[in-house]
């Protein structure tokens, strides 16, 4: 049963809400994929800040329409699903993951802050580590001179007290 006028009204406002804020789309076919595995998908990408959605492409080139998204217009096309983020890794990363398991699922192209990206280049995205991840890893690197420091002066102090008293 197709949708009225006002239903795929909602659906591009729901839409165009969720790209104002985005900095990543990737669309991805997923044609042939058993509705469990696209289930899991979706609480993959639910638990990652993903919204994740099958829409019509009319409507979806309606939602990118004017936006730093709209030359992902072309590539839209076939039974697509649509990973949107705020996060400029996570969509790539939801769908990348999942179509390593799935040879079913095909990436067809995505955009990164007005940028198209091509497979490979959403492989790409995909392959940065996460925000926190790199937080992580910028405060190990921000934390080992000073804790490089206090393990010396602990050294220090500990010789000292093993030498003997002149």
């Amino acid at each position: 049963m197709g949708l009225n006028l006002n239903d795929k009204k909602a659906v591009v406002a729901e839409v165009s809400a969720k790209v104002a804020t985005a900095q990543t789309i990737v669309v991805a076919e997923y044609r042939g994929i058993q509705v469990g595995r696209l289930t899991q998908l979706r609480a993959n990408a639910r638990a990652q800040g993903v919204y994740l959605r099958v829409l019509k492409n009319t409507l979806a080139r309606r939602a990118v329409e004017g936006t730093q998204f709209a030359n992902l217009a072309d590539s839209m096309t076939g039974p697509l699903i649509y990973s949107i983020s705020d996060d400029a890794v996570a969509a790539a990363k939801v769908i990348a993951d999942f179509a390593k398991a799935n040879d079913k699922m095909v990436v067809k192209a995505g955009n990164y802050a007005g940028k198209h990206l091509d497979q490979a280049g959403v492989q790409a995205l995909a392959s940065i580590p996460s925000r926190e991840v790199l937080i992580a890893q910028l405060m190990g690197v921000m934390q080992a001179p000073v804790s490089g420091f206090a393990r010396a002066l602990a050294a220090l102090a500990a010789k000292k007290e093993e030498a003997p008293a002149a």
